[in-house]
């Protein structure tokens, strides 16, 4: 899907790509949208495995970053999002599953705004804009466009850093005559 299209995919072909034959492929998936459906829920799964990991890194923001700006992962959310404009079923789960993770994400961003000192940012903003931003870059760069890339990421990596140290707190060293 992601080296061919969204297009490409059918039964028949992924059988024979893995193997099978298409008869016991349609056992499990009796229908293309069945197979679509359970590839994305995989892949967004394997998302919020990610997403538990980079939000209880040292540095989440930035990790969060690093999953979002991901080409692989993007590439593949991007074809699942063209195909969702001809297909209602992967629409409503695209849909279902961007809505949780937004809230996930938003829920995390916020308890970070709490514990940590990280204020001033809307979660949901936030987790709008790292979306927004990531996926213009990676899908352009895709495409062989790079024009203003690196000015943007700089922009943009230089913000988050500037965040993680608002949240990180200062450590003061007692002298030894304060004890």
């Amino acid at each position: 899907m992601r080296v061919e299209g969204y297009a490409a995919v059918s039964t028949r072909r992924v059988a024979k790509e893995v193997g099978l034959t298409p008869g016991l492929v349609h056992y499990y998936f009796p229908v293309t949208d069945d197979l679509l459906v359970a590839v994305y829920r995989r892949a967004a799964e394997r998302t919020m495995e990610r997403f538990a990991k980079a939000i209880s890194s040292e540095d989440p923001v930035h990790a969060l970053w690093t999953l979002h700006t991901d080409r692989a992962c993007t590439a593949l959310a991007m074809e699942f999002m063209a195909l969702a404009n001809h297909r209602k079923v992967i629409r409503a789960e695209i849909v279902r599953s961007i809505e949780s993770y937004r809230a996930m994400q938003a829920a995390a961003l916020s308890q970070l705004q709490q514990d940590r000192r990280l204020n001033k940012i809307p979660p949901l903003g936030m987790s709008v804009l790292m979306t927004g931003i990531s996926s213009v870059l990676v899908m352009e760069e895709a495409l062989g466009i790079s024009t203003g890339h690196a000015e943007a990421r700089g922009f943009f990596e230089g913000w988050l850093s500037q965040l993680e140290q608002v949240r990180k707190p200062k450590l003061h060293s007692r002298s030894r005559s304060g004890r």
